[in-house]
């Protein structure tokens, strides 16, 4: 595959170095790369891997930009705002490098679409947040033998590492299991360091192209941590497991499953089902208004953080984190009837649980937390 005249300028810092030279920019020429997620560490990813070159990309995205999401999803900007992170992410790229082919995926990757998609790429990198998606992308990456690059962030912590499989362990062999349903916040409950997803996604990116060059000593069976309040890296190497289902030595996954049963999470209206099995009644944000106008006796609880408290807040909420409940349960009268919310309900429905299992009768969980509270009742409160 040879090179235009614009590509050896464009590329000229690439051409005189002897671990990339022609034959190493043809590679990453020919290279094709399907990156899964637009956001936080698909940006800088998709940003490098364009500029360096890289011949095919592929978008896989099924969100808009939001507002919230330009403090370190840097792809996008706020022209941007409402529009598929796809079409963001396609129209930023092409102006960094028009010589990419782009091709882009405004769908949810699930196990009825993974295989057709995964199909025209060589490497995987995965940009996602959530845990059905790794499991999703390590299975179909094993099966199909393609090298999957991962990264993960959270406050002020990032890792990475490259599955690949027939040379190294797989994703399960480093995390056999999911932890259970919520017990991993997401970076909208926890927060994210903006700065973070760009070391992370850069690195990344960097082990992509040195498997697109056939350089270098590949992250494969190494966990790179970093610490960014420490400004500290380190490593923690790990094997394959010769049990593992999905790469070990007798195998007893041989196709996808049910990622969203198997992380115990579900979605649309098993979600109610579920809080209705476990005896979670819900009150909306329209609900909640309705009964502070009829001036009716209840308890409003926070169970969210100082800091978010300082952001925004409901009239009338009195602040117990969540960490603080059981300690602080003593300042709740049983006999009242009392709603719980957060940000988002997550952690106001592990809270009515808390105090439902010790005796509570009447508690009730705010349906989409505070954000549906700024969304449904009172837009001047701020979202975040």
């Amino acid at each position: 595959m040879s090179l235009s005249q614009d590509e050896i300028l464009r590329y000229s810092r690439h051409l005189i170095m002897p671990e990339v030279g022609v034959e190493g920019q043809q590679k990453l020429k020919a290279g094709r790369v399907l990156l899964i997620g637009t956001g936080g560490l698909g940006s800088p990813a998709a940003l490098y891997l364009a500029a360096a070159g890289v011949g095919t990309l592929g978008l896989v995205d099924f969100d808009n930009v939001d507002f919230s999401n330009l403090q370190r999803q840097i792809i996008h900007g706020t022209k941007s705002v409402g529009k598929p992170k796809v079409d963001s992410a396609r129209e930023r790229l092409v102006e960094i490098n028009p010589n990419v082919k782009l091709t882009t995926y405004n769908e949810r990757l699930t196990k009825n679409n993974v295989m057709r998609i995964l199909k025209d790429y060589d490497i995987v990198l995965d940009g996602t947040d959530n845990f059905q998606t790794r499991y999703l992308v390590n299975d179909a990456c094993v099966f199909t033998k393609k090298p999957f690059v991962y990264g993960s962030i959270f406050r002020f912590d990032g890792q990475a590492t490259v599955f690949y499989p027939g040379k190294g362990p797989c994703y399960r062999c480093l995390f056999a299991e999911p932890p259970p349903p919520g017990m991993v916040p997401s970076c909208a409950e926890g927060g994210v360091l903006g700065i973070l997803p760009g070391v992370i996604g850069v690195i990344q990116a960097t082990e992509v192209v040195k498997l697109l060059l056939g350089k270098g000593d590949l992250l494969i069976g190494r966990l790179l941590l970093y610490d960014a309040l420490k400004m500290n890296f380190r490593e923690v190497k790990f094997r394959r497991n010769p049990k593992c289902p999905v790469c070990g030595d007798n195998p007893t996954l041989k196709e996808l499953i049910d990622y969203d049963a198997f992380c115990g999470v579900s979605r649309g209206q098993e979600d109610k089902n579920n809080e209705a099995k476990m005896g979670l009644p819900e009150i909306s944000a329209k609900e909640l208004k309705a009964k502070m106008d009829r001036e009716e006796k209840f308890v409003l609880i926070d169970v969210r953080e100082p800091n978010e408290f300082e952001i925004n807040k409901i009239p009338g909420a009195k602040l117990i984190p969540l960490g603080t409940l059981p300690e602080r349960v003593s300042e709740l009268d049983s006999a009242d009837e009392i709603v719980i919310h957060c940000h988002f309900g997550g952690r106001s429905a592990k809270a009515c649980e808390l105090l439902q299992k010790i005796g509570y009768k009447k508690v009730k969980n705010l349906a989409g937390g505070i954000d549906a509270w700024s969304q449904d009742v009172d837009p001047s409160v701020p979202r975040y």
